[in-house]
C-alpha cells in the first residue's frame, strides 16, 4: 500500500502576462521541485493576491497505524486488558491513567476527560505489577515496553514509591509525513509546536524514516527518553534507517546532541522535547555547523516561543531596541521597540493546533512582523474528510481566528 499521497495544484486562471513566483516558502529566484519525480508532480508554486492557492490531493490517502496494543496491554490488570481488548474505541486509546486509591481511567484521542474502565480503585500490587512489566525508569521517571514505542511514565511519593503511572501508547503512523513532505525538500531546518498529545513524536517518527531511506540522508536521533525509537538497544523499525543516540540522563541532552554531531558526521539531527537554554544553544551550534534540525518544543503559538526566554533564541532571540527621533517618526511607532536580534535557528516553525490541523511560519518573516503588531502569510495544512492534504496558501495569521 503507497502511505503517501499524491498532491496536486489547483487550477488558477493567471493572466497571460503573469510571471511565475514560487510560495512565500521558497527562497527568492529558486525554483524548487516539491515532489520526487517518481511519485509526485514537479511544480512552480504560484501566487495571486486576491486568490490562496490550494494544493489538495488527487487520489485518497491512507494513513497505516502500527501500534503493538496487544504488548501495552499485558502490563495492566486483566480486567483492564480484557475490556480494552473489547472496546470499539481502542484504536484512538491515547492513555491509560493509574493512580493509586483512585479509579483506572483511560484517555481516547479527540475527546476531552476520560472514561472510568471499573467500580474499584488501583492497588498497590495492580501498580507493582505493571512497573515491573517495563523497563527500568530513568531519571525523568519514564520507562518503555523493549521492542515498542509505549511510553509509561511514573508519579512518585515524597519517599520515593511509585503512586500513579500514565501508561500513553505509542504508534507508528506512515502517510502523516504527507502534511509536510515538500518541506522537507528545501533542508531547511523545522521547529514543531504544539501542547502535550497532539502528536508530535509521531510525525518525528516518520519523519525519521523518510529522511533516512527516501532521501538518503545521514539521520541521527537524539532520543532522550526512547520515545522516538522505542525502548531497548535496538530502535524500533518505524525510524527506518536512522541512527538512535540514546541519552543516559534527561540533563545531558544538550551534550549528546554536540556529541552526535562531532562524532558520527549527520546531515540531519533529530531532538524531541527541546526544553532547556543549554538544549537551545546546542541547537543553533548545530544549526551554523550547516546540518538540518527537526526539533520539536511545547507550546501552542509562535508567540509563545517568542515570550519563551528559555527558547527565544531558536527563533532568532528578542531584544529591546532604541530608535532615533527621525527613525521613529518614519516608523510611526515608539522609540523603543522589540526587534529580533539574530537569524533564527529553525528555517520554518509549523503549530501543531490538531493531529490534522497545523499552520505553517516562515520563521524570520513571521517573528519580525509579529514582533511590529502586524499579522504575517501563513500557509494552513489540513486534511480533509478523506484525509487528502490540503494546504492553503497566504492566510493572514490570526491565531485567535485560524
Amino acid at each position: 500500500m503507497n502511505a503517501t499521497a499524491t498532491l496536486t495544484l489547483c487550477h488558477l486562471n493567471f493572466p497571460a502576462n503573469h510571471e511565475c513566483s514560487c510560495s512565500f516558502l521558497c527562497k527568492p529566484n529558486l525554483a524548487i521541485n516539491l515532489f520526487s519525480s517518481n511519485t509526485r508532480t514537479n511544480q512552480c508554486l504560484q501566487k495571486r493576491s486576491s486568490l490562496p492557492l490550494e494544493v489538495s490531493s488527487s487520489e485518497t490517502a491512507h494513513l497505516v497505524v502500527e501500534d503493538d496494543l496487544n504488548a501495552f496491554l499485558q502490563i495492566l490488570p486483566c480486567d483492564l486488558r480484557n475490556r480494552l481488548l473489547n472496546d470499539s474505541k481502542r484504536g484512538q486509546l491515547l492513555e491509560v491513567i493509574l493512580d493509586l486509591g483512585r479509579l483506572p481511567e483511560a484517555r481516547y484521542q479527540g475527546e476531552f476527560g476520560g472514561k472510568y474502565l471499573r467500580s474499584t480503585e488501583v492497588s498497590i500490587e495492580e501498580l507493582e505489577y505493571a512497573q515491573n512489566a517495563v523497563g527500568e525508569f530513568g531519571g525523568d521517571n519514564r520507562a518503555g515496553i523493549e521492542g515498542t514505542l509505549h511510553r509509561i511514565s511514573a508519579i512518585r511519593s515524597r519517599k520515593g514509591s511509585i503512586v500513579g503511572l500514565t501508561c500513553r501508547v505509542g504508534r507508528a503512523v506512515s502517510g502523516h509525513v504527507d502534511m509536510v513532505y515538500d518541506l522537507l525538500q528545501f533542508g531547511q531546518s523545522i521547529l514543531f509546536v504544539g501542547r502535550p498529545g497532539v502528536g508530535k513524536t509521531t510525525v518525528m517518527r516518520e519523519i525519521a524514516r523518510v529522511l533516512s531511506d527516501e532521501f538518503h540522508k545521514r539521520v541521527v536521533i537524539v532520543d532522550t527518553s526512547n520515545e522516538i525509537g522505542g525502548d531497548g538497544d535496538i530502535p524500533h523499525a518505524a525510524i527506518g534507517n536512522s541512527r538512535r543516540m540514546q541519552v543516559p540522563e534527561p540533563s545531558l541532552q544538550h551534550k549528546v546532541m554536540i556529541e552526535a554531531v562531532e562524532n558520527h558526521m549527520p546531515e540531519v539531527i533529530i531532538v524531541d522535547e527541546i526544553g532547556t537554554e543549554a538544549e537551545a544553544l546546542a541547537c543553533r551550534s548545530i544549526a551554523e555547523r550547516g546540518v538540518m534540525l527537526i526539533g520539536t518544543a511545547h507550546g501552542e503559538w509562535l508567540e509563545n516561543i517568542i515570550k519563551n526566554p528559555t527558547l527565544s533564541d531558536l527563533i532568532g532571540g528578542v531584544e529591546t531596541v532604541t530608535l532615533g527621533d527621525e527613525e521613529a517618526r518614519a516608523r510611526r511607532c515608539q522609540k523603543s521597540i522589540l526587534e529580533r536580534k539574530a537569524p533564527p535557528t529553525f528555517y520554518f516553525l509549523i503549530e501543531m493546533r490538531e493531529r490534522h490541523y497545523w499552520v505553517t511560519h516562515k520563521t524570520e518573516k513571521s517573528v519580525d512582523m509579529l514582533l511590529r503588531g502586524q499579522n504575517p502569510s501563513v500557509e494552513i495544512r489540513k486534511r480533509d474528510d478523506g484525509f487528502n492534504v490540503v494546504i492553503e496558501r497566504w492566510q493572514t495569521y490570526d491565531r485567535h481566528e485560524i
